[in-house]
């Protein structure tokens, strides 16, 4: 049902949305060969990082992939990957121990229910082992993202313009996510899905895709707010109360997750502990966002996470002069304000690109705002650097050089 949605042409002719399409999705396949091409440079990296060691006789020297595959899927699925894997094995702790830190393997009840809830429905048809089937899971699901997202730009703004888009969605050097055994492919294509059907003023199918987001990842919670501010605008100038529906159902996802997690372990607010006991979550307004410039301006080259966040800040400061630019509908900005205001006041993680590419509305708005003087050789240069961010990007966060002070 959702795939014929997408593919249907809504406006601009059936030939003009076929070509959109064929230029996303071939994109879309280019930009994966990227980041596996990135996954397997670490592994390489790793392999020969074991093999000096041993040449050099030291007792602690890691253990070699056994197989190139197995390289490339153990980079893949770094990271928060390593928890969401925790949570398709093992599921929700029963209970959370006093003082939790991130070492421990309950430290996993932080994380949202969906995309492991999905990747063990892959697991049990798919060989290869639960990793392989998160890692396939979001291959699929980035594709029907890129796809969604070019419909939900020809709604916006025709096909010429979703044609961009799709490409420049595959490529832009956040879309990394789509590949690592994260959450955010699955929460976006529903996040897309649901702008979709609330611009087609089916307000109950936008707030049960909000619902699904929402209880994907906590800062589904932009769209409650976006859609809170669209409906009172519609009510407002259309008398459309109908559209109350979608802020009402939007945040249900949300509590079911929390009042699940507290059940499981017998501990009502038992994330709200672990995300500041284990992971040091609080609220800095910024303030980490506006350290680690000030740390990149005084030591430019010395952290690869301080010029990470500072390019992530800026691909946010041109995305939201696009956004000012391309008069997006309402709630449309409303969203990418808010999940960018979201992505700013942790203590801990701040400005990172896989959350800049969670505000995907500034991907349609940089389209829309691209000047028409610039001709297709720049865009083509665009996307080129993209492509090559998203190279680095994959091979940074696999050999774990993010985390670099």
């Amino acid at each position: 049902m959702v795939s014929s949605a997408l593919l249907t042409p809504t406006e601009g002719g059936e030939d003009t949305w076929r070509d959109a399409l064929g230029w996303g999705l071939v994109t879309y396949v280019i930009s994966r060969i990227i980041v596996v091409a990135g996954a397997a440079a670490v592994s390489a990296a790793r392999v020969a990082a074991v093999a000096e060691c041993e040449f050099k006789e030291f007792t602690q020297c890691g253990v070699r992939p056994k197989s190139a595959a197995d390289g490339i899927l153990e980079a893949l699925s770094s990271w928060d990957g390593q928890w969401y894997i925790s949570l398709i094995r093992d599921g929700y702790p029963r209970s959370v121990p006093a003082h939790i830190t991130y070492l421990q393997s309950e430290a996993r009840a932080a994380f949202f229910p969906v995309f492991p809830l999905l990747a063990r429905m892959f697991d049990r048809i798919l060989p290869g082992g639960d990793a392989a089937a998160a890692l396939v899971l979001n291959l699929i699901v980035g594709g029907f993202l890129i796809v969604a997202l070019g419909r939900l730009a020809v709604d916006w703004c025709g096909p010429r313009v979703a044609k961009r888009t799709m490409m420049l969605a595959a490529l832009f050097p956040g879309s990394y996510v789509l590949t690592f055994a994260y959450s955010e492919a699955i929460f976006l294509l529903l996040a897309v899905l649901s702008m979709l059907s609330w611009h087609r003023h089916r307000y109950i199918t936008a707030g049960l895709f909000a619902a699904a987001a929402t209880a994907s990842r906590p800062n589904g919670v932009a769209l409650v707010i976006a859609y809170a501010i669209g409906a009172i605008l519609l009510i407002r100038a259309h008398r459309t109360w109908r559209s109350i529906i979608t802020p009402l159902v939007a945040p249900l996802g949300l509590i079911v997750v929390q009042l699940y997690i507290g059940w499981r372990a017998d501990e009502p607010k038992v994330w709200f502990r672990v995300q500041s006991e284990a992971w040091g979550e609080g609220f800095s307004f910024g303030a980490t966002a506006i350290r680690r410039v000030g740390q990149f301006f005084l030591h430019p080259l010395s952290s690869p996470s301080n010029v990470i966040t500072v390019l992530s800040l800026i691909s946010l400061a041109i995305g939201l002069t696009a956004l000012w630019r391309a008069r997006l509908p309402a709630y449309a900005a409303t969203y990418s304000l808010a999940i960018s205001l979201i992505m700013l006041l942790p203590e801990t993680v701040t400005a990172r690109p896989r959350f800049v590419y969670s505000a995907f509305p500034l991907i349609v708005a940089v389209v829309v705002a691209w000047p028409k003087r610039w001709n297709h050789d720049l865009w083509m240069l665009l996307m080129a650097l993209c492509g090559a961010a998203l190279f680095g990007l994959s091979v940074l966060y696999g050999l774990y050089a993010v985390v670099i002070p």
